[in-house]
């Protein structure tokens, strides 16, 4: 496993909980969209063992040519100690990066693609949305639908309407609103449905469009193959 060590290029206060933290590309870094990233801080490999309260999994919100690797992240008051110890630190500090790997690049089958997420998780998505505007090709048209109680919505110059490049973007601020949408969404037999946040945010989902029909194979969760069988079982059949 090769671990590259970069600086940190620039941090955005995205929203009041929300920062992006822009990282140098280290030579031999690669990744695409959908991509996330274990991002480690000074003395997680320090001992005998990996000190894992310094290691994180964070999506990479940013493509390749943008020359920054770009991760997004919700740090609440009352946080962790990895992210209490990353609200603290600057431009010029040095992080970890390694295990990279995408679960869910943009399909491009001639179908509707609809990104559900709640909060932060459109970090995930943003690089999806920007691959699409760069390349249409194989994707009839996106749309995503986001849940955030907070009302300070992530990446506005992304997620802005843009139906004449055949994509739309919806936010929501209650779970009530979010699953009516969802289940009208679901009305689409063949579209692929993309879904990331937290385990009960992904199972609610799965259960709400499996429930109209929707099969497993149009559903896209952000987690290695061998987890998938605890969200979307290979011999599921039909909910009624």
């Amino acid at each position: 496993m090769k671990i590259y060590w970069t600086k940190i290029n620039r941090i955005i206060d995205e929203t009041p909980e929300v920062k992006t933290y822009m990282l140098d590309c280290p030579d031999g870094f690669e990744w695409e969209e959908g991509s996330h990233t274990h991002m480690a801080l000074k003395g997680f490999n320090a001992g005998d063992k990996p000190n894992r309260s310094l290691i994180r999994h964070m999506s990479i919100s940013t493509l390749p040519h943008e020359g920054v690797i770009g991760i997004t992240t919700r740090i609440r008051e009352q946080c962790s100690e990895f992210k209490g110890i990353l609200r603290e630190m600057k431009v010029g500090d040095e992080v970890a990066i390694f295990k990279t790997h995408s679960n869910v690049p943009l399909k491009r089958e001639d179908k509707n693609v609809y990104l559900l997420s709640s909060g932060v998780g459109l970090a995930t998505f943003r690089p999806l949305v920007l691959d699409f505007f760069e390349r249409a090709d194989g994707v009839n048209q996106i749309h995503s639908l986001n849940i955030d109680s907070s009302k300070k919505f992530l990446f506005p110059d992304v997620f802005g309407a843009a139906p004449e490049q055949k994509f739309t973007s919806r936010f929501v601020v209650n779970r009530n609103k979010y699953y009516e949408e969802l289940k009208n969404l679901a009305a689409d037999g063949e579209g692929l449905f993309y879904v990331v946040g937290s385990d009960e945010f992904l199972r609610q989902n799965i259960d709400v469009l499996r429930r109209v029909g929707v099969r497993p194979e149009q559903i896209m969760l952000d987690k290695r193959e061998g987890q998938l069988a605890e969200f979307l079982p290979v011999d599921a059949t039909v909910m009624r």
